[in-house]
């Protein structure tokens, strides 16, 4: 009774304050709040963050270091194979839970030729104008529109949920509360990378994130724009594939129909791995994968806009491996990311080509094991006449082997799914109620990853992921943006459920 007392006066006063109130035309936020947040977020967006230039990574690392310690928290570099990853801590009271929070701080590389504005680290603010967007001079953010955007690399993936978690601690700071339960922060440098030392450096920082729960802002939320809960990601393992012609390209009229062209062979193979209709067909790879009666409720209680869904990707027939967008994620898949061979266009020259450069990837499931599905694959591809080679073959061996392969496997993330009906899935649900009185999306499993595994697994703790950002973000993309209102959001269900109690 007592923790109901003291939610509800936080809630009231939270509300009073503007943080908690529900939308009310554009004053969803006083303005003393709107002004100081937003130049955060813009002050964060400017600083360059491409982990291919580890100077950027240190400049980020020490305006997280200046920003976390005026919060009162005790802050590290934690040192890896590669690039640091940067660690905060707040004790509360040691009788207290510890939450874990994981967001990543480094962005995609940038093309500059494709973004439409002088830079990607000069974040703008623009409001839609017919099909496109225009630039908002000089904003007022003491009359922002919910539905302006601010276009930066990174806006959105991931540096606008960690200044939203920056606004919601100097909210609770501003007012002298406390949040219920003791903080650890982890921020990832090379989560775009995949975040290739991640696991070693969980191994080795053990004793220093060690917690009870994991919560991850990454991501965007459900199309519709209600809340959203994150249960699982699939896990993602890289394939790459060298198919072998002649040893160097050669004359088409002298070799055509005589040197094998390594491109027929490549389509007969990638054919041979799907139906028409997009099933892998490779026997076994959907093996373990049974979807109980409420698994398929919590699915069908997704509002999906299967069209609209559609209609934003731009394609008229999906693939028949589950009967709609939710059920065909809680399978693996297996990918064709991008094929290189010869040369096209103004270069096209009358060669055979020497060899086709396939790259894949897999996305599996926690029923799935990621090595045996690349055995699985790799014993099609000898099925189908091929030698697979572990290496490029040498001259000798490419006279001697009728159809040479060099296959790569790489498994870089694994998947995880957390029981919806558990302590922390039901502690978040209750807090982002709190926050907004909306419709909850829960999702059971992601189709994208993330690389939790490693902390779920070394710290034996459960994780929920909590979508903040607006779904049509461009996030890897050019012209990647935050919606404003979607940033004024996830400061209100951060601020919630920072002062949530986990029982």
């Amino acid at each position: 009774m007592k923790h109901t007392i003291i939610f509800l006066f936080v809630f009231v006063f939270l509300q009073k304050d503007g943080l908690l109130a529900q939308s009310d035309g554009d004053n969803f936020l006083n303005n003393s709040v709107k002004t100081e947040h937003f130049e955060l977020l813009q002050e964060f967006l400017s600083i360059p963050n491409d982990a291919n230039y580890p100077e950027q990574i240190t400049e980020n690392i020490n305006w997280l270091s200046d920003k976390f310690n005026e919060l009162e928290f005790n802050t590290a570099i934690l040192e890896t194979e590669a690039l640091p990853l940067f660690f905060a801590e707040k004790l509360i009271n040691e009788n207290l839970p510890t939450v874990l929070f994981y967001m990543h701080f480094d962005g995609q590389p940038v093309d500059l030729s494709k973004w439409d504005q002088e830079s990607p680290y000069n974040p703008v603010v623009k409001m839609k104008k017919g099909e496109g967007w225009e630039k908002v001079e000089n904003p007022d953010f003491k009359n922002l529109k919910e539905d302006w955007r601010i276009f930066a690399r990174s806006a959105s993936d991931d540096k606008g949920p960690i200044a939203m978690f920056l606004s919601a601690l100097q909210v609770l700071q501003s007012q002298g509360m406390s949040p219920k339960f003791n903080i650890k922060v982890i921020l990832d440098s090379m989560e775009e990378k995949g975040s290739p030392v991640l696991a070693p450096a969980v191994a080795d920082h053990k004793s220093v994130l060690a917690s009870n729960y994991l919560v991850v802002f990454d991501g965007p939320m459900h199309d519709s724009g209600l809340p959203t809960l994150l249960y699982g990601v699939r896990g993602i393992t890289r394939l790459r594939l060298e198919v072998f012609g002649p040893s160097k390209p050669q004359h088409s009229g002298h070799f055509g129909n005589y040197a094998p062209n390594p491109v027929f062979r490549t389509a007969e193979l990638l054919a041979s791995m799907k139906d028409e209709n997009g099933k892998v067909i490779i026997p076994g790879f959907y093996d373990g994968i049974e979807i109980e009666e409420n698994a398929k409720k919590i699915m069908e209680a997704v509002p999906d806009d299967e069209r609209g869904i559609r209609k934003r990707a731009g394609f008229a027939k999906p693939e028949q491996v589950g009967g709609n967008y939710q059920e065909s994620i809680q399978y693996p898949s297996l990918s064709v990311l991008g094929i290189q061979s010869g040369w096209v266009g103004n270069e096209t020259r009358t060669i055979v080509p020497d060899k086709v450069i396939v790259e894949m990837d897999i996305r599996t499931v926690p029923e799935t094991n990621s090595n045996r599905l690349i055995e699985l694959v790799r014993n099609h591809i000898e099925g189908q006449g091929f030698t697979v080679l572990d290496h490029e073959p040498t001259p000798e061996e490419m006279l001697e082997i009728d159809k040479p392969l060099y296959f790569q496997a790489t498994p870089l993330m694994y998947p995880f799914r957390t029981p919806i009906d558990s302590k922390i899935g039901s502690w978040l649900r209750e807090a982002v109620d709190k926050a907004h009185h909306k419709e909850i999306v829960q999702i059971r499993i992601s189709g994208g990853s993330v690389p939790l595994s490693f902390f779920i697994n070394e710290l034996e703790i459960p994780a929920v992921l909590v979508p903040l950002v607006n779904p049509d973000n461009n996030q890897h993309s050019p012209n990647e943006n935050l919606r404003l209102g979607n940033y004024v959001d996830g400061i209100r269900t951060i601020t919630s459920i920072l002062i949530s109690s986990i029982e």
